[in-house]
């Protein structure tokens, strides 16, 4: 395939449109649409062949045009944008399709309760089984699309099957040996379905145009994509934070999107919340940082916008969209093939079906807890290679298989260092740690929760020399011999219940356990509480402290070393065809304060920022991009050492 790279600069031009709404594309005008789009530095636009409505906005042979669309509007919108060197991928809804699910019921998910779902007096959408003979017809009007026009490429989305128990998946079941009556069968079973169905349309898409970008979107990457990653051409990370998905889940999830092989966007919204909020327009510092991480994580951007039924995009939002871009643009040369330099990794407790949301609360803690040390890191799975990183982190539920365990032992083996939590380490399907770098045995679940930890000399540094409160229910474990304690546990005087308690919330100390809270063993730490979700939940700092100290002691030299406060996130990339390692420094504060969303009303600069870097060469030249200021830079101990004057929102440092 002679596929071209991702645009830097798209908009995902949203276009759900309801059949009662009369004037569809009536002023819709080609020269201004371009024009419009030009002058917002944009250059890619995912227009619209079908929406969750089921309108088709183009002429067709299905009894699904819009019927008071006045223009051929896709065609239009293709014929215009190629003239003026701007791609155009083409938008199909494939699990949404409301025209269908009126004309065919038969064709709507059913639950094992016998349920639909969407009611008839809800509204929303009623989700199409991808197992029923719809997927006939999404086939048939996917290649109708293709016959038709240009093709730059396919976004197929809403790409769900959930636990449906309509006749064709009943009878599927059956024929595949699974019981619906299981839950896991059932589960097991919608999987089959969506990668049968990624795999026919892309056969029959490649029959007909081998060059197309092809997306499956689903509004999250998770690891179960793997089985059907050929499908895609590349992966766009769906990531409107304040439309549910928060100012963590793009930055966690890109570290390991990032790793699949596959070139990748940050897809956000203008939106003041989530996608069709028309009369919405987020803070431009917002819009700022979502699409400036996305280029200091490695990927390009896209901005999510919906075309009003008349077809004229709306001005503000063009203004709003190409003051951001015309920084995003000045900053390219600096981001184009660039990768990710890192040293350590958060095994994705996704890959183990084990994540308790779109983004896990244990993984997000590690995260967080990385991000403001500023460590440079990657999430993976067992598949990826584990060999660049130095040290691996296990948040609090990451159970073992056989062989992920041998890969683990493995990893140590070889130089590897290894930090472990609560469950993590133990046997997939029994209460046992199958692991023994982690230096410890199990016992027991903790007989008190909350309890408290009392930190040793060898992670104590900055935390108060105290008993400290675990809120979350620990283990009792015990140290193999040779394996060093580095903090006890610590018992209350009893739980806190209606036969006995204590003041207003948990009891206070009474004396140690006897038990390990943490554990050293030749080149790993064990913590037999969940930290990493703890400090999501609770927000101890004593938490982040303790993980970081341990994160010391296996290394000691981290890549990057700074005077930016916590706020800040910094990445490391690497353009090695131009042999330069850029830093970017980013200070947007994301805010909770208002009641549903989070938002960031403005850059808050920083001064005079220290930055020390691990680079393998010493560098020629040292200077801010786009700006070209030079920047004066001492070498010692294989590390570059700068001073950041300003960071306006925005800093690269590029080290050439």
């Amino acid at each position: 395939m002679n596929l071209q790279p991702l645009a830097f600069r798209q908009v995902h031009l949203d276009f759900h449109t309801s059949e009662q709404i009369p004037g569809i594309g009536s002023r819709f005008d080609a020269v201004e649409f371009v024009r419009t789009l030009q002058e917002a530095r944009v250059n890619s636009v995912t227009c619209f062949s079908k929406c969750h409505h089921g309108m088709i906005y183009h002429d067709t042979r299905f009894e699904a045009r819009h019927p008071h669309l006045e223009v051929n509007l896709l065609k239009e919108q293709i014929d215009a944008c190629h003239s003026a060197g701007i791609r155009v991928p083409i938008y199909i809804s494939v699990g949404y399709d409301e025209l269908m699910a009126r004309r065919h019921p038969e064709w709507v998910e059913v639950d094992a309760a016998g349920q639909v779902r969407g009611g008839p007096l809800e509204a929303r959408w009623k989700k199409l089984c991808l197992n029923s003979p719809y997927v006939d017809y999404v086939s048939e009007q996917t290649r109708e699309v293709l016959e038709t026009f240009p093709t730059d490429g396919l976004f197929f989305d809403i790409i769900h099957q959930w636990q449906c128990c309509c006749r064709w998946c009943l009878d599927g079941m059956r024929e595949a040996g699974l019981d619906p009556e299981q839950e896991a069968d059932r589960q097991r079973w919608s999987r089959l379905v969506l990668n049968r169905l990624k795999d026919r349309v892309t056969e029959e898409v490649r029959a007909h145009n081998n060059s197309c970008t092809i997306f499956w979107n689903s509004g999250h990457v998770e690891p179960g994509i793997r089985t059907t990653l050929d499908t895609y051409t590349h992966l766009e990370l769906e990531s409107l934070p304040s439309g549910g998905w928060g100012y963590d889940h793009f930055p966690l999830t890109v570290r390991y999107a990032r790793n699949l092989g596959k070139d990748y966007l940050g897809m956000t919204g203008k939106f003041v919340k989530t996608w069709a909020g028309f009369g919405e327009l987020k803070n431009q510092a917002a819009l700022e940082y979502e699409c400036l991480t996305a280029l200091a994580e490695g990927g390009k951007v896209s901005v999510g916008d919906q075309l009003p039924p008349s077809g004229q995009l709306d001005a503000a939002t063009y203004r709003l969209i190409g003051a951001v871009y015309s920084r995003v643009e000045a900053k390219e040369p600096w981001c184009a093939g660039a990768r990710a330099v890192t040293e350590i990794a958060i095994y994705n407790p996704e890959a183990i079906d084990a994540a308790d949301g779109r983004v896990d609360t244990s993984s997000d803690g590690a995260y967080k807890m990385l991000v403001e040390a500023h460590h440079q890191f990657d999430v993976v799975d067992e598949v990826m290679d584990w060999s660049r990183y130095r040290v691996l982190v296990l948040p609090d539920k990451v159970r073992l298989h056989d062989g992920l365990a041998a890969g683990l032992s493995a990893f140590v083996a070889a130089g590897g260092r290894l930090i472990a939590s609560h469950r993590s380490g133990m046997a997939y399907d029994r209460d046992d740690f199958i692991l023994p770098e982690l230096g410890v045995r199990w016992l027991a679940e903790a007989r008190f929760s909350p309890d408290y930890l009392k930190a040793g000399p060898g992670l104590s540094a900055g935390v108060p020399d105290t008993e400290h409160v675990m809120y979350d229910r620990g283990l009792e474990v015990e140290a193999r011999p040779g394996a060093e304690v580095l903090a006890e546990v610590w018992h209350p005087y009893f739980d806190r219940t209606w036969e006995h308690f204590c003041s207003h919330r948990h009891t206070p100390v009474e004396k140690a356990s006897g038990f390990p809270a943490a554990v050293a063993a030749a080149n790993t730490v064990y913590f037999a509480h969940p930290i990493f979700q703890s400090y999501l939940r609770h927000g101890s700092r004593v938490y982040k402290l303790l993980f970081l100290n341990a994160l010391r002691r296996l290394l000691p030299d981290p890549l990057v070393e700074t005077t930016a406060p916590t706020t800040a996130h910094l990445t490391l990339m690497r353009q090695e065809a131009e042999g330069r390692t850029v830093a970017h420094v980013l200070h947007y504060v994301p805010e909770q304060r208002f009641r549903e969303i989070q938002t960031i009303e403005e850059a808050i600069p920083l001064h005079d920022v220290a930055l020390s870097v691990r680079l393998e060469h010493e560098p020629r030249r040292v200077y801010l991009a786009p700006e070209m200021a030079e920047l004066e830079w001492a070498w010692s101990d294989g590390r570059a050492r700068v001073s950041i004057p300003v960071v306006q929102g925005h800093a690269m440092v590029v080290f050439e």
